[in-house]
């Protein structure tokens, strides 16, 4: 099987598992955050929206550099506006997935800001980073949401919301 169907196929079923996780956080609490270092949870949700977006980035670019494009968070304003953006970034990210070559996925690409270089990948490997971050920033916008109480939907199976009757 090609790498390019593998990691469509991933990134189809991360997305029906962070869906599930956006659509339970609730606006009224975007302020939120459980320590003073923790992002909000608006910034957390709106992250981990966009990370789709990244492998769109990767595949039609040769790297980011924040010295020239800083990075701007969206602002998303509500449930629906948060939704919206990762539907966004999904379909951009599955739109340049379905339509890569093989070959685009051993060349280079480069996060820097400016001279200092924080990681070189091949655009195959900025992909997986994606995915990975993904799951990750989702797992710890779970805990966000369980320290408010809120129950959890199952990821790769049933969460322990899912399983008490």
């Amino acid at each position: 099987m090609e790498m390019t169907k593998i990691l469509l196929e991933e990134l189809e079923q991360e997305a029906q598992t962070t869906r599930k996780m956006l659509a339970i956080v609730p606006a009224d609490k975007f302020d939120w955050q459980p320590h003073p270092k923790s992002m909000t949870l608006k910034m957390l949700s709106a992250h981990v929206a966009e990370l789709p977006v990244w492998i769109a980035l990767g595949l039609t670019t040769y790297g980011l550099d924040f010295g020239v494009s800083p990075y701007q968070p969206k602002d998303v304003k509500n449930e629906a506006e948060l939704m919206a953006y990762f539907e966004e970034s999904l379909a951009a990210g599955l739109t340049q997935l379905s339509a890569a070559k093989e070959a685009v996925l051993s060349e280079p690409w480069i996060l820097r800001n400016g001279a200092q270089i924080y990681q070189t990948f091949t655009k195959a490997s900025l992909i997986r980073h994606s995915l990975s971050q993904l799951i990750h920033h989702r797992a710890q916008l779970g805990v966000f949401l369980r320290l408010l109480d809120i129950p959890i939907p199952g990821s790769y199976g049933p969460s322990a919301d899912d399983t008490q009757g």
